[in-house]
Formats: C-alpha cells, sequence, structure tokens
C-alpha cells in the first residue's frame, strides 16, 4: 500500500471535503481517503492501478489541484 499526501489550498468547507473524498474514492486502487479541513493537506492511500499522478490529476479535474 502507498501513501501520499498532499496540500491543497482552495479547502474551504465541507462540501470540498466531501467532493474530494467523492471523487478520489472512485478512483480504481484508492483505498482511503482522508482530508484535513484545517490543514488543507489531503492524505490517500492507494495501490496499482493508481498513481500518484494520477490522482494530482484528478484532484485538478475537479478544480482542487494541489500546491507545487
Amino acid at each position: 500500500m502507498n501513501t501520499a499526501h498532499y496540500s491543497v489550498p482552495n479547502i474551504h468547507c465541507h462540501h470540498c471535503v466531501h467532493t474530494i473524498k467523492t471523487e478520489l474514492s472512485d478512483l480504481q486502487g484508492v483505498k482511503t481517503v482522508d482530508v484535513d479541513m484545517m490543514t488543507k493537506e489531503i492524505t490517500v492511500e492507494f495501490e496499482p492501478p493508481a498513481t500518484p499522478r494520477e490522482i494530482e490529476s484528478l484532484l485538478a479535474d475537479i478544480n482542487y489541484p494541489a500546491a507545487k
């Protein structure tokens, strides 16, 4: 199992948290998604076929891009 951490500055409310969790959880290979609204951090546990690049791409697609 792999773990990736992302800083997502535009997390502002519970709707943001719900959207991120729902969208990432639908990605094949993603096992858990934890979103901390206070620190604006996301932790994703995943295994193949999911990849960090695919997770980052999905975050950008749903308008929650990870900070570089």
